[in-house]
């Protein structure tokens, strides 16, 4: 069976990322036994990982490349922001327990929109945050095989995801 809309795919791989041409970093790696599965066609996953998987059968073996501007996006400046201290507070007090340098933290725009920003500083006045995605600017390569394609159930296509295993599974 081919990769092909409404399909149940299940692949391992080994995803390294690198940033302005220095080496790559490893950010993912992926087992037979704990593999990725998602359904193909859903937008459960970027674009170029499913049209460089599209037409592949079981068995097959990829190497492929995406770039930044086509994975999690160019690294915006503006992006990083400077908060007023005051906005996180708790009761008149500083959260220093929650806020501090490397930590990730959920907040709402203007628009109420939930972001996630990590903690690159703080000072006496402001926290700085950068609220790109952790991988933008870096240019992914994924190296893997593919384990498994199967016909996607009536419920797994009505709730657009994978059930069972290595899927998502209600509670």
């Amino acid at each position: 069976m081919t990769i092909s809309e409404d399909k149940a795919v299940s692949v391992n791989y080994y995803l390294t990322a690198s940033k302005n041409n220095e080496p790559e970093e490893l950010i993912e790696q992926t087992s037979p036994e704990h593999p990725f599965v998602f359904l193909y066609g859903y937008g459960g996953v970027l674009p170029e990982f499913e049209a460089n998987l599209n037409g592949k059968i079981k068995g097959d073996k990829f190497d492929f490349q995406i770039t930044s501007e086509n994975a999690y996006g160019i690294f915006e400046k503006e992006y990083v922001v400077k908060i007023d201290k005051t906005a996180f507070e708790v009761d008149g007090n500083f959260d220093s327990a929650r806020v501090k340098v490397g930590e990730d933290l959920e907040m709402n725009d203007a628009d109420g929109n939930r972001l996630v920003g990590k903690v690159i500083e703080v000072t006496d006045a402001h926290v700085e945050m950068d609220f790109n995605h952790p991988l933008a600017g870096y240019d992914l390569h994924f190296i893997g095989e593919v384990l498994d394609v199967r016909e996607a159930t009536k419920e797994e296509l009505d709730h657009g995801h994978i059930h069972g295993p290595g899927g998502h599974h209600h509670h």
